[in-house]
């Protein structure tokens, strides 16, 4: 499908004024008494409440969302004047955003207030109304030409309730680990998802299956949000680069242009379908989220021998976004995020490194083919360094949050990585069309796009992040706990996902075949879900990262907050003397062969990176995998070795993981 380049932009992204959008029926602008034009000039106010249709047999929850850092308290108002829930904790920066509960609301007419600390004189709280009914409204409806109905476009206001939305469904503590076997148990709670049981269907509520990968994550995140809420959403089909070239993307379909489906072989030539414990993303359309795995497959004419297929069965609104879903998973993959930063025909667009545009629900691509979202940002304070926090998925299906570091998001002068946006989604006439770089660029709902990225060096783009997150100096000795906590989170969450090759092997569906060459690192089935060359190869940087991060601070003494009278060379060797003392008391637990748990500290880790370069095969046993030494004690239990052959080719390709780097693509 063609892109939209037309100059009528305006048309398409209404200005967000005092008001909600039409989309959010229920919540209408009601501006205070006695408040002047241009009080709320630059919040750009953002209402959402839930469910759609409010009524007295549900709870009701309202997102209320500014741009500008507002202080106040948000209060939501009972018909009878009562004030029935507050808070005053505001969230996220920006947009910022609190949150609002009432678990049993009486009908008639809310209001939703925040009342401002400080507001200028003649400015009242900032008011919107929101009417709960009596009786329990009729829930949605398919509509006949689109996968869900859409009632507005992506703009200034629905951007930052995504990124609202995104934020709570993944907080936490800072201290704690944050981390899920798979996706659906995130949204299926509704402590964390405001958007649970939003269309009133019970969709939630339904034994829902969702584990992506990495690619898959931040689609199936924007798709469900555009589903709840009732947005735009498409996906582009994209090759996976190779060659130093950059993935191209040649089609795009969205809710209103379906990706035809594979035509149905003759029985002679169907493939059996495996047995539903063959994979934990088994394909199916009973679910909300089913993940189909297979590469995509060109759509042709039957052979005329083939049956004719049976008509389409007509499914409901739930049943028609599970359907949909699983064919987002099987079209996207890590190519899909790499593409060219200056290529208008992609799903997402590159924006400059900023505290205003790196909110969450920006993702982030890295040259390897993994992807993150950013799910908070942390300011920093006296004491603390600035924190990015981001979720990924792996092939496992395995979801956690981690912190944006070196070792976490590795960047090089690749075509195609770097921080992006979903590219917006809107409506032109009766036709959905993404915006180009340009116009994203001139709009004021946006205004974001930079190719500033492509400019960057390594360093470059590291220290820039560092200035983004902490703009004033850095003690350097937080800064390096800080790095020594960052790897000491990745080596934990490398934890499950051995673990869960442990259980593969106990299933006893025997060895698993690992392919040839660079496609250890980009493949699908058993390997992908169970080997960890990515993850080791990143956790091997890290430790890159840790020990020369002394180096680091000597070599730019300007960005640290040095000790008064010390010398860089001096506040280096405190840093040595702080690693070697943290990384022996940092310690952590995995599963051996039997069950029962080891203990390694962050030293052995350091101490095993030699071993660590051929730790990724499912087939060795768990200890192999952590770097124990054959005929120690930790290594007692263990009962299986990958094969010989294996061995070999494990040999063969530890250069790469000997020296950080990974193979380019063919």
């Amino acid at each position: 499908m063609g892109e939209w380049q037309s100059k009528g932009l305006t048309t398409a992204l209404p200005a967000i004024t005092g008001a909600m959008l039409a989309l959010f029926v229920s919540a209408t602008d009601l501006r205070a008494q006695g408040a002047q034009a241009g009080c709320e000039s630059g919040s750009e106010i953002a209402v959402l409440p839930s469910p759609l249709a409010p009524w007295r047999g549900a709870p009701l929850r309202v997102l209320f969302t500014s741009e500008k850092p507002l202080d106040g308290e948000l209060s939501l108002i009972a018909p009878d004047g009562q004030v029935a829930a507050s808070s005053r904790e505001r969230h996220g920066g920006p947009p910022y955003f609190w949150i609002g509960e009432v678990q049993q609301p009486a009908a008639g007419k809310w209001r939703v207030a925040l009342n401002r600390n400080g507001a200028p004189a003649g400015c009242g709280p900032i008011v919107r109304e929101v009417t709960v009914r009596a009786d329990r409204p009729a829930p949605p409806s398919a509509v006949a030409g689109s996968v869900w109905p859409i009632r507005d476009n992506w703009s200034k206001a629905t951007e930052n309730l995504f990124s609202a939305w995104v934020e709570k469904l993944f907080d936490a503590p800072l201290d704690q680990e944050l981390s899920w076997p798979a996706l659906h148990e995130v949204l299926r709670d509704p402590s964390r998802n405001l958007l649970f049981n939003h269309l009133g269907l019970n969709e939630d509520s339904m034994k829902v299956v969702l584990r992506p990968d990495c690619a898959d994550l931040p689609y199936f995140l924007r798709a469900y949000f555009a589903f709840k809420v009732g947005l735009p959403f498409g996906y582009s089909k994209c090759s996976r680069g190779g060659g130093g070239r950059a993935p191209t993307c040649s089609q795009w379909f969205n809710i209103q242009s379906l990706e035809p489906p594979p035509a149905p072989a003759a029985p002679a030539q169907a493939a059996a379908p495996p047995p539903a414990a063959e994979s934990p993303r088994s394909s199916g359309f009973g679910g909300l989220f089913s993940n189909a795995r297979s590469e995509p497959v060109a759509a042709s004419p039957p052979p005329a021998s083939a049956p004719v297929a049976p008509a389409p069965q007509r499914l409901g609104l739930a049943r028609g976004f599970g359907q949909y879903a699983s064919v987002i998973g099987g079209a996207v993959h890590s190519g899909s995020a790499r593409t060219a930063l200056n290529d208008n025909h992609t799903d997402y667009y590159p924006v400059r490194l900023s505290q205003e545009t790196l909110r969450p629900g920006t993702v982030y691509a890295d040259p390897y083919g993994h992807i993150l979202m950013i799910v908070r940002r942390v300011a920093q304070t006296e004491q603390n360094a600035g924190i990015i926090l981001a979720v990924d998925g792996q092939p496992d299906g395995t979801v956690a949050r981690k912190r944006f570091w070196r070792g976490n998001f590795l960047f090089s002068r690749d075509p195609g990585p770097g921080f992006k946006r979903f590219r917006p989604v809107v409506r032109k006439g009766s036709t959905l069309v993404r915006l180009t770089n340009e116009e994203i660029a001139k709009n004021p709902q946006y205004g974001d796009f930079s190719l500033e990225q492509a400019q960057m060096s390594v360093d470059d783009f590291y220290d820039r992040m560092d200035d983004v997150m902490s703009p004033q100096p850095l003690n350097p000795l937080t800064a390096m706990k800080d790095a020594i906590d960052s790897l000491e989170e990745q080596s934990k969450v490398r934890v499950t996902s051995v673990e869960n090759g442990r259980k593969y092997q106990n299933s006893g569906r025997g060895e698993i075949g690992m392919p040839n060459g660079a496609a250890i690192f980009e493949t699908t089935g058993a390997w992908e879900d169970f080997s960890t060359p990515s993850r080791d190869l990143r956790m091997l940087i890290a430790i890159d990262v840790v020990r020369g991060y002394p180096d680091r601070v000597a070599r730019r003494p300007e960005r640290y907050a040095m000790p008064a009278g010390k010398s860089p060379a001096q506040v280096k060797d405190e840093l040595q003397s702080m690693l070697a003392a943290e990384l022996p008391n940092r310690k952590f637990s995995y599963p051996r062969t039997d069950g029962s748990q080891w203990t390694l500290s962050l030293k052995d880790v350091f101490d095993r990176a030699q071993n660590l370069e051929m730790a990724y095969n499912p087939n060795d046993c768990v200890e192999l995998r952590w770097g124990a030494q054959p005929r120690s004690e930790e290594a007692s239990t263990c009962k299986r070795s990958a094969s010989q052959g294996q061995k070999v080719l494990m040999a063969k390709y530890r250069p790469w993981f000997a020296e950080r780097r990974r193979p380019p693509r063919p």
